[in-house]
Parts: C-alpha cells; structure tokens; sequence
C-alpha cells in the first residue's frame, strides 16, 4: 500500500524532469511547458491506475474511440469551418489592442534571456555552469566576465551576455582589456516559426502587421547604434524575415 502510495508521488516528479527536458530542448515558453506537465503527469496517473487494476483499459480507448467515430463522421464539415474560423479569429485579434509589456524571447545552451520591448531592458536566466539559475541582473561584473569565459564554448551564449554586459556595463572592455576574440557575429542557425515567434515576442494568431511592427518595436531599442549588438540585431531581423516568407 504504502509503496503504491509512493509511486504516485514519484510520478509528478518524473513528469516535471521529462517536461524540462523536452522544453529546454524544443524551446517551449511557460505556458506550453505547464501545460505539457499538466497532460503527461495526468497521463501517468491513469496508466499507473490501469496497471493497478483501478480502472479498466475502456477508460481510455472508450473516449479515444468515440473522438474517432466524431472527427471521421464531421471532417468534412469541420474543414469547411475552418478558414472561417480562421478569418474570425484573425479579425478578433487584430482588433484588439496590442497589450503593453511585450517581451522576447532568446534561449541558448548557457542562457533563457527575455527582452523588454517597451523600455529595451534584458535580463536573463543562467541555465548551466557555476551561476545555473541565477538571473544576470543579480551578478556583478566580474560575475559576469567569470560566466562568460564560461559561454565561449557556445558562440551563440557568449554573444548574448556580451550584448547584455554592454548594455549594463558600456566600458567593460576598458575595465577589462577584453581582446575582443570572438566578437565575429555567428550565423543565424537554426530558425523555426515557434523560435521566431518568441523572438520577435509575438502571440498567435500573426499578420505581416503585427511582424513588421514588432520588428520596428525591437530594433528601435536594441539597434547596434542604440546600445544593443549585431548579434541580437541579427537574430531579429532574421525572425522577421522567416516570419514574412511564410506569411507570403
């Protein structure tokens, strides 16, 4: 009894590790990452249920069966609706004013950075190495040049906290007779729609509108000439243009 007992415990535990993973790896934002723990952790229970004899394997092939027979009888009906919903949808979205407090989204291996849109402000989560969950906003400077010996193995890390300590501290590399190895901008790697959506701090539904402006919004503050990076300025753009070209 007591073992069983355990075992129900153990299972959020399991699900929250498995969900952390899964969105570190495919960059999921907090509200999917809570609800990927919502359904996996239920999943569990009801497996762990099923093996215990608890409740019947109907339980869950019963209402798996039934949405079946439902979407086979009414697709047709459904694939009709959909571009109106999608149209209705669109509307609604765009007719809603766009809410204050926008914030972007940059992960790397080292880093989860969040970008204000608003004030132009970043600060971000350390997520390996010595600082591991520490925000950069609670290191000093020689924190930060001590973390960010530790980002040169990951280009894409050590450019983001660079853009950051310049934004913080402008006369770093004074203070610190940085050499300045390693500043070549990388290229833009990978890019998927849910990457640029974070990026550029959108929320679905999106029109080429609401990209462009985001953009405009983004680089007014985090423009080279304005106290941001080539780095981030690239990352950005490119956001944008993916974006577009699938909008097209």
């Amino acid at each position: 009894m007591i073992s069983r007992f355990l075992a129900l415990l153990i299972l959020p535990i399991i699900a929250y590790y498995f969900v952390k993973e899964v969105s570190r790896r495919f960059n999921f934002t907090p509200r999917q990452t809570r609800l990927l723990f919502l359904i996996v952790a239920a999943l569990l229970v009801v497996a762990v249920l099923i093996v215990l004899g608890r409740l019947p394997v109907g339980f869950i092939l019963a209402p798996l069966g039934a949405a079946a027979a439902f979407i086979l009888r009414f697709l047709p009906t459904l694939i009709r609706l959909l571009p109106m919903w999608q149209l209705f949808k669109s509307r609604t979205v765009s007719a809603r004013p766009r809410t204050e407090g926008q914030t972007s989204t940059i992960r790397t291996e080292y880093l989860a950075m969040e970008l204000e849109h608003d004030s132009g402000n970043m600060d971000g989560e350390v997520l390996k190495g010595k600082f591991r969950n520490k925000l950069l906003s609670s290191l000093s400077l020689d924190d930060l040049l001590e973390f960010h010996n530790e980002c040169l193995a990951d280009v894409d890390s050590s450019q983001v906290l660079e853009a950051y300590i310049q934004r913080n501290h402008p006369d770093w590399r004074e203070q610190t007779q940085f050499s300045g190895e390693n500043t070549s901008v990388p290229d833009e790697g990978r890019m998927d729609h849910q990457l640029a959506i974070e990026v550029l701090g959108l929320t679905e539904p999106i029109n080429k509108e609401d990209v462009i402006q985001a953009h405009r919004k983004l680089m007014q503050k985090l423009h080279p000439d304005r106290g941001g990076s080539d780095y981030l300025a690239k990352k950005i753009n490119t956001a944008k243009d993916f974006l577009l070209n699938e909008l097209e």
